[in-house]
């Protein structure tokens, strides 16, 4: 064995021992043996242009695949029902979170096992079951392991306090999951353009947030576009001040002196939350 815990892209589940013992085509489904003798693999796959470079399924893993499908003939992945992302560098600034540690939870899907533990969007997951979590892949991992209806203690970071709560797991289901028509408004001093996001503005464009101003167009060359800003970004809050109206955005704007910076926190569609950092040059 020469690593543990390599992703190789097969799948969010990636998790391999690496082992420069030889795996040949044909020998995949056989099993990595220790020097005691010990099953600790099955062999899966190899690096066609490696030199002897093979990946197998720990062990504990396949023996959690082989119980449950002796079980119930199938196997089934924990779900918490949330959108998650890695806490990046501008993140970790903007929360005051130390080394990045941490999952951002994007999106709360509603009626899912989070949503009713009253897990919340923007809450950072430090911790499942006492187990450090450091990254988006290692909490998919780690949830989609636990049994369904399993309880579970979760940590998180809300607001720079540290909350417990217990969330009962439920069963992946693998196969869930522009400015046309906007009122005309003036673009900004950073070149973009925002309208409240109402419920008929939210389907239009396809949108599950309720809550927070819309941009609904950047203009060419602009600091918004260079930094970025894209349309249908939702703007969430200014300055760590919540933003919910395009009169509350323009005043937390206004109260920015020339030349200070300004962080927005954005919610983008499908790809989780931003820190887009401007600086005000005009008005």
């Amino acid at each position: 064995m020469s690593a543990k815990g390599r992703v190789i892209g097969s799948g969010p589940y990636d998790d391999f021992i690496q082992t420069d013992a030889a795996i040949n085509p044909g020998n995949s489904g056989g099993p990595l043996i220790n020097m005691k003798g010990e099953v600790v693999g099955i062999n899966t796959a190899i690096i066609a242009g490696g030199q002897g470079i093979g990946f197998a399924v720990p062990v504990n893993m396949a023996k959690g695949v082989i119980k449950q499908l002796k079980e119930g003939g199938e196997v089934t992945r924990g779900w918490l029902g949330v959108g998650i992302q890695d806490v990046n560098d501008e993140m970790a600034e903007y929360y005051g979170v130390k080394g990045n540690k941490g999952v951002l939870v994007s999106e709360v899907f509603p009626g899912d096992p989070a949503d009713k533990a009253g897990i919340r969007t923007k809450d950072i997951i430090i911790e499942v079951n006492g187990q450090k979590i450091e990254t988006s892949r290692e909490l998919t991992r780690i949830v989609a392991g636990f049994h369904v209806g399993e309880v579970v203690k979760i940590n998180v970071l809300r607001d720079g306090k540290e909350k417990t709560f217990k969330v009962k797991i439920a069963k992946r289901e693998e196969t869930e999951r522009v400015s046309r028509g906007m009122p005309p408004k003036e673009h900004d001093v950073f070149g973009i353009r925002v309208s409240n996001l109402t419920p008929e503005i939210a389907r239009r464009l396809k949108l599950r947030e309720t809550q927070g101003v819309v941009v609904t167009d950047v203009q060419a060359n602009s600091q918004g576009e260079d930094k970025g800003i894209k349309t249908r970004d939702i703007i969430k809050e200014i300055n760590h001040q919540s933003i919910n109206t395009v009169n509350e955005y323009k005043d937390a704007i206004q109260k920015v002196k020339k030349g200070d910076t300004v962080s927005m926190f954005i919610k983008r569609a499908n790809s989780g939350f931003f820190v887009i950092k401007l600086k005000k040059n005009d008005g």
